[in-house]
């Protein structure tokens, strides 16, 4: 492969990962849908919020592949899918310029959204770029991954997206966000940490040796297989709770019936990774669980536009 190719950048930019960052923006998508309605509800801060959510997970893969081949985290004792640094696909001069670049576009994105959400936008932003630097740096080395999974893979992007896509005259701002939109962010943030779950699993071994605290290092290999299945059904049974909060009996119990493919999911692949148990067939995991993330959150979107539209 050609160094600093397209393709390389393509690679580099883990195109897998971008599930996570769309699955939060859908659901607070639809939950803007089921507070304003078709006549209320703003399509182009949906499409701003999905952009700046790829743009920035992107730019977090760039950050966490420079700082990991600087460490040189990524030897050959990794078990990860490939990276760009440590391949030699991107050399580090270009890849430190990308991450600015890519910061940059995203910073440019996420400007019009003052004209849709105001000056508190800039506090949102500012905070998301922090956090795409600092969880590489220094965060996952403490142990907080986890936590800041619920917070900027949840609660950030489903709330700021669900505020910003409905219009002022549906009521609804960043201090007026419901008990159910808050439970269904937090529902989510579980869902996607079952991906950092997976892969701190795999790499149980080596983040003892690089000196991070993992969440799976502090409880270990056999409670984290145990997180993981928890933390799935935990999700969905949210989200099922949420509904029935928000609508009547009878429609409520019609759009759980969606989320019962991500729990079947959920629990086989839950089976997978107990029987692989380590090394890089641990990868396959990876992925059936983001997908399992993908369908979790689609399901999660159709639900409430469905109830919303019906009711």
């Amino acid at each position: 492969m050609e160094t600093n190719s397209p393709h390389a950048w393509f690679l580099a930019a883990r195109p897998k990962t971008l599930t996570g960052a769309a699955v939060a923006v859908l659901i607070g998508i639809a939950l803007a849908f089921h507070d304003a309605g078709t006549e209320d509800f703003r399509i182009i801060p949906a499409i701003l919020c999905m952009l700046f959510a790829f743009v920035m997970q992107i730019d977090a893969n760039f950050i966490n592949d420079y700082f990991d081949f600087k460490r040189g985290n990524d030897d050959e004792t990794r078990l990860g899918p490939k990276r760009a640094c440590s391949e030699g696909w991107i050399t580090p001069s270009a890849m430190l310029k990308g991450i600015i670049a890519t910061t940059l576009f995203g910073c440019a994105i996420g400007l019009p959204l003052i004209y849709y959400g105001g000056l508190e936008m800039i506090m949102v932003g500012l905070v998301c770029v922090v956090f795409c630097f600092l969880y590489t740096t220094l965060f996952s080395y403490l142990g907080l991954g986890d936590v800041l999974v619920l917070i900027f893979f949840g609660i950030i992007p489903v709330c700021v997206t669900q505020y910003l896509c409905a219009a002022p005259t549906a009521g609804v701002g960043l201090q007026g966000i419901n008990i159910e939109g808050l439970l269904i962010a937090l529902a989510c943030g579980i869902v996607i940490d079952t991906l950092l779950i997976v892969n701190n699993y795999r790499d149980i071994d080596n983040d003892r040796r690089a000196g991070k605290k993992t969440l799976i290092v502090r409880i270990g290999k056999e409670n984290g297989l145990r997180l993981y299945l928890v933390a799935g059904i935990v999700g969905a049974a949210i989200v099922a709770i949420s509904l029935l909060m928000m609508f009547p009996l009878w429609l409520s119990l019609i759009s759980i019936v969606l989320l019962l493919p991500y729990l079947l999911l959920h629990i086989s692949t839950y089976k997978d990774m107990a029987i692989i148990g380590e090394g890089r067939e641990l990868n396959k995991t990876l992925g059936k669980t983001a997908r399992n993330m993908f369908v979790f959150g689609l399901s999660t979107a159709i639900a409430i536009v469905l109830c919303a539209t019906l009711i």
